[in-house]
């Protein structure tokens, strides 16, 4: 089997980074060298003829669309049908959760029972019966969705709100 291919298959498939040790597995072969078949599709994909990168994070590698292109195909991802005010709803669950949809209500009024329906149908939050109201916590695809665990996003978005204020 073609070490290449399937280190690119792993990565193309994957909804997450993997790191060098997943992959090693995956392809059956030492950490150096799976570090030079990286390196051979990074090369390949700096190419301006391709749409997509070879990044590393800190979770792993992943592939990702290039900068140039995200924008014109944003739409064709799973969620980016939904609007700011659902965007709204989900930072105030990531950040506070578990949260009450009755406070949730408080600062972004009766739209909030739509948001909160629309973001339970797609799978990104949960929500389970609390007196009169529902109590609310993302998803395990919120975090794959996002790339990053509950934790990394609250403090990511905790900061955004402190640049602003």
């Amino acid at each position: 089997m073609n070490q290449k291919a399937l280190l690119e298959a792993a990565l193309f498939i994957s909804d997450e980074p993997l790191s060098l040790e997943k992959l090693s597995k995956i392809v059956c072969a030492k950490s150096e060298d799976v570090k030079k078949l990286i390196e051979k599709i990074r090369n390949e994909l700096a190419d301006e003829d391709r749409g997509i990168e070879l990044i590393e994070t800190p979770e792993g590698y992943e592939l990702r669309v290039k900068a140039e292109y995200r924008e014109r195909v944003a739409k064709l991802a799973p969620f980016a049908d939904m609007s700011d005010g659902m965007m709204r709803t989900l930072a105030i669950v990531a950040v506070k959760q578990p949260i009450k949809q009755s406070t949730i209500v408080k600062y972004q009024g009766n739209k909030t029972y739509g948001y909160v329906a629309s973001l339970e149908r797609k799978g990104l939050i949960k929500t389970e019966k609390c007196g009169r109201t529902k109590l609310i916590t993302t998803t395990p695809d919120f975090e794959k969705y996002f790339g990053k665990s509950s934790e990394e996003m609250k403090r990511l978005l905790e900061e955004k709100v402190k640049e602003k204020v």
